[in-house]
């Protein structure tokens, strides 16, 4: 599926309380996130999408943008309301959106 065909947003435009998915590995999740997240890497997705809502817009996250737009693409074609958020982390550290980390140190996009 062309990943240009999914619906992005601006970091600053995810609404609170929205549902974000970071799709990062472990130690990327681990140095730093939005603080209500829910982490599922992209390699789990499959296999986990059980743990996404359907009733609800999904945004999904990454470093930077291109996991999330990937995995954004497959959770439409299989009947989620998926969005990407551009730039990714990156934008989202740079934009001064909330970060947590899990490390004990403070937050950080790895």
């Amino acid at each position: 599926m062309d990943a240009m065909s999914v619906p992005e947003v601006e970091v600053q435009d995810v609404p609170d309380g929205a549902f974000l998915l970071d799709v990062r590995e472990n130690d990327e999740w681990r140095a730093g996130h939005a603080p209500a997240a829910v982490h599922i890497p992209l390699g789990e997705l499959q296999a986990r999408v059980g743990e996404v809502p359907k009733d609800a817009p999904v945004y999904v996250v990454c470093r930077a943008g291109s996991r999330s737009a990937h995995a954004a693409a497959w959770l439409g074609h299989v009947g989620w309301d998926a969005i990407n958020v551009g730039g990714g982390m990156q934008s989202w550290e740079v934009a001064g959106r909330p970060m947590v980390s899990e490390s004990g140190q403070d937050p950080f996009v790895a």
